[in-house]
């Protein structure tokens, strides 16, 4: 307790505004206005007003009287992560020969909070949905990596998340109940795998499995994305699970556990 109280008066509560701020922009809010602002990080409007001019001033920012948008300045926090993290370097050779095996796009996602964040990804020509690029949040309970990846967790912290996040439908086919998405979990537990259905976006098949480091323990998962119109779900599990799992186990294999596990 002791340690938590020093830490805590250590911190920098600006800094922590500021990035309450920043992480408040996204693919459905790419601008924001103070008010915006002060609501998405619950603070006031008077420090809103000084972290998002702070963030203009710092070239993160741009500010046309009214609406503040990200400038191309802020990659350089995400590119910093995907450079330094082992496991995305390791992953990107495994993406690629994963596409080239099945011909789809291939990605890497971790947990995040409540969200499946996209880490690395591998993609071929043609676009089969804009929502699925590196750094993307997604809805942990509606998409493929996030049901493996709460799969990976005890019922009680599942059980937890079901009642703490908003299920709010993405498609006419998401499922929002908690009882049978708590289901649906421990199925993707119990198969070693997970698939969204048309529930994140219309006309979106995907599918994904855990990425286990050496010790046993869920890393990550990898998922194939694919549209609806050229692969149904019974082809979907038959051509592209057996591809999936051989690239999750190569990767596994390569990863060191986490610290301080046996």
């Amino acid at each position: 307790m002791e340690k938590q109280t020093t830490r805590a008066s250590e911190g920098m509560a600006g800094l922590a505004k500021g990035l309450a701020i920043l992480e408040a922009f996204g693919p459905e809010r790419t601008q924001l206005t103070i008010a915006d602002a002060a609501e998405e990080a619950g603070i006031t409007r008077a420090a809103a007003r000084r972290c998002l001019l702070t963030l203009t001033d710092l070239g993160y920012l741009a500010h046309d009287g009214k609406w503040f948008r990200p400038l191309p300045r802020l990659l350089r926090l995400g590119f910093s992560y995907l450079r330094s993290d082992p496991l995305t370097q390791l992953a990107q050779a495994i993406l690629a020969s994963v596409r080239d095996e099945v011909g789809e796009s291939v990605s890497l996602a971790v947990l995040d909070g409540d969200d499946s964040v996209f880490v690395a990804r591998s993609t071929v020509s043609r676009i089969v949905s804009r929502a699925v690029t590196v750094g993307a949040r997604l809805p942990a309970f509606c998409s493929a990596t996030g049901r493996v990846l709460l799969a990976a967790l005890p019922d009680d912290e599942v059980e937890a998340y079901l009642k703490r996040v908003n299920l709010l439908p993405r498609t006419p086919q998401t499922n929002v109940d908690a009882a049978a998405l708590l289901a649906t979990i421990r199925q993707a537990r119990a198969d070693g795998y997970g698939v969204s259905d048309e529930e994140l976006e219309p006309g979106l098949r995907a599918i994904a499995v855990p990425v286990r480091d050496r010790a046993g323990q869920v890393a990550a998962a990898m998922s194939v994305s694919t549209a609806a119109t050229r692969m149904d779900a019974d082809v979907m599990l038959a051509t592209l699970l057996p591809a999936l799992r051989r690239g999750a186990d190569a990767l596994g294999n390569m990863m060191a556990p986490v610290h301080g596990t046996q």
